[in-house]
Formats: C-alpha cells, structure tokens, sequence
C-alpha cells in the first residue's frame, strides 16, 4: 500500500523553484533515503514532505488526504520529524525530551498518562539510553542527544518517520545499531520512512527505494539495487576516485607517476599490500589475478595495471606472457603468497613461476614492505 504520495512536487523558497518535477510513491513498511551532493536539496525535499516548508507545486498525499486536510495536531500523530538542529533545553532531563514527543496526545495539560509513560519507557529501551534518562540533555554527547531526539520522534507513534542525516554523531556501532532499529520499525509497525544519509554503504544496507539529485535535479529513483550500478555513483558525485558497487566502497584513484612496482597476489592476501603502496603514493601493477578473487576487485579501482584470468581457470599462456611483458619493465616485485600458507594451487600454480623469473631476472623480490 503506498502510505506517502509525492507527485510533480516542486520545493524551494520564498516562491523561488529549488527542484521541481519530484514524484514519490513510498509504501508502508519500506524505506526510502535521498543521497546527492552537499547544497541538492535533500533537506529542503525532507522539510516540505513534512510541512515545514509551503510547497510551490504538485501535491503531496499521506494515505490518500493531502497533507493540508490534517489538522496540527493530527498531523504530529501522523508524521515525525529530526533535522540536523539541535534544540537547547533549560535543565531538562532526557527522558523528559523524549516525553515532549507525547504532547500531541496529552491535551492541554499536558500530563501523560499510564500509556503515555509506557511509549517513552519503550523508547528509551529500544535507543538503548534508559540509563541515562536522568542526566540533563544539554550535557550529553552529540551521539547521546542523537539518540535521545530519536526517541523523542518514535514517541509520537507516527506513520511516517522523517530523518534528516539520522547517523550524524554516531559512532559505527550506533550506525549499525540504528540502521538495524529503523528496519525492525519498517517491518513491525509498517513505517514509511524517508531519510538522508551521506554513507553510501549504509544507504545500500538499509534503502528499499533511493531518489538521486544533483545540480537541482532528479537524477534517478528506483529500488536500491538499480540505483547502486557502475559508474553511477562517481557521476553522481563527480568522484576523483572510484566507487565499488558490489561492497559500497569508494576509492582513491590510483597513484600517480611512473610504474615499477609490481605485485604477486591472489586469494586477498593482495589487499594490504595495495593498500600500503597505495597510502604511499607508489604506482604499482598486479597480476595474475582470476576476475572473481577479493584482490582482483580491489586492483581494477586502484592499481596502475592488473593481469586478469577467467575464474576458475589455469593461468594460461596468454595472461602468464603479459605478466612477463610487464615484469621486464620493473624494478622490485613483492610476493604476497606464501607457500606455508598454502597460497599455491592449480588455478594459480603460474604465479609461483613468474617469482622465479623475477628472481633469475635479479629483480628486488621483497615481502617485506617496512622500507616502501
């Protein structure tokens, strides 16, 4: 069922047409974010799906009713909301910041009943801050203050969960941590939620849906998988490096300047030694390499040349005399197999004979790389 319906939406300020053409259809139970440039206008989409901004055009349907058929209060039972702002309280403790969430149910007194104080017990347990319910707000971390305002939204008991850049403040544990609570709250209570996030990984991890924008546009939206294909992501945000969109991982070209380092790998031992030369700004090639092994990947984004073999095949001639082409014009290789480790075997049995040729060849073998 779609629960939150964006169509020709066009958001900006004081009148003037930030990004307009958005179309949204988010259902309950799925989460969508907004990933783009620093300056898109993620935020002023998130502040307009949430009526902090006037809308300039389209329309904008929670469950069928526009958003201006709902009443103030209706609406803070309907929707949640968390910038990136923090408030500054006066000698308020957390746990009543997060019974500031209730108010939309209280009247106008204000006093929370029985059920009242269940959902901030609840709240606090599941943001895993019920120790510190009586430390004073103003005095807790970033990451603490994150959690508490968090807390705070999910006590409203809201439909539709908006999240301004969530993962601000955390440590990765608490990155995970909250990632794993937002999807357990998409499935259990059937939460639309829209949110921003700068880490990529993440929004691959937890995204059922990502919109795109860039330069004050649209530039894709569609399930998560679709989004995260080659190449788009470095358009996205004009990359000077790479980004791996199998693992999430951005990536640092490669080094610049002439090439003599070359490197035997496989089976990821490769993977330090690329990162070692890479840190130290020394070009390096790497080879033979099967097109399926952890090393291969990491080599296609950062090494200066890579020596490819089909998975699951011998090292064949054709591959074995590129490596050797490519040996003559080095002057040190490494070895990151180890025989004692068993680092040989019949798809890779080749390279153990290209470490010979660099031996009899009087090329600086090494595998120590202390001095690199």
């Amino acid at each position: 069922m779609v629960l939150l319906h964006a169509e020709k939406l066009a958001v900006g300020y004081g009148g003037r047409i930030l990004l307009k053409d958005i179309d949204i259809r988010l259902k309950a139970g799925h989460i969508l974010t907004l990933i783009g440039p620093n300056g898109a206008g993620k935020s002023t989409i998130l502040k307009t799906l949430s009526r902090q901004l006037h809308k300039i055009g389209g329309c904008i349907e929670l469950d069928g009713r526009a958003l201006e058929d709902f009443s103030p209060q209706e609406w803070a039972r309907t929707l949640s909301l968390l910038l990136t702002q923090r408030p500054h309280t006066e000698r308020m403790s957390n746990a009543e910041v997060v019974e500031s969430g209730r108010y939309p149910y209280t009247g106008a007194l204000g006093l929370l009943g029985e059920k009242d104080l269940q959902a901030v017990d609840s709240a606090l347990k599941l943001l895993h801050i019920e120790s510190l319910a009586n430390v004073d707000f103003m005095h807790g971390s970033d990451g603490q203050k994150q959690r508490v305002l968090l807390a705070r939204a999910l006590c409203q008991e809201p439909r539709v969960l908006v999240l301004d850049e969530p993962t601000s403040y955390l440590d990765i544990r608490y990155k995970l941590d909250l990632l794993q609570i937002l999807r357990q709250l998409a499935a259990e209570r059937q939460l639309a939620i829209v949110m921003t996030l700068h880490e990529l990984d993440l929004a691959r991890k937890v995204s059922d849906e990502v919109l795109c924008i860039k330069d004050r546009q649209i530039r894709a939206y569609g399930p998560t998988e679709e989004i995260f294909e080659d190449g788009f992501i470095e358009d996205l945000y004009d990359l000077p490096g790479s980004y791996n969109s199998r693992f999430g991982n951005p990536e640092l070209p490669p080094s610049e300047g002439p090439c003599k380092i070359f490197v035997i790998a496989g089976n990821g031992r490769g993977i330090p030694v690329f990162r070692h030369l890479q840190q130290r700004g020394l070009p390096f090639a790497t080879g033979i390499l099967h097109a399926n092994d952890s090393d291969a990947e990491l080599a296609r984004q950062i090494a200066n040349a890579l020596i490819e073999e089909k998975p699951f095949c011998p090292i064949g001639d054709e591959s074995f005399a590129h490596a050797v082409k490519l040996l003559d014009g080095m002057t040190t290789v490494i070895c990151a197999l180890e025989e004692e480790r068993g680092d040989y075997g019949p798809g890779n049995e080749r390279n153990r004979e290209l470490l010979e040729l660099a031996r009899r060849r009087c090329r600086m073998v090494k595998a120590d790389l202390s001095d690199l």
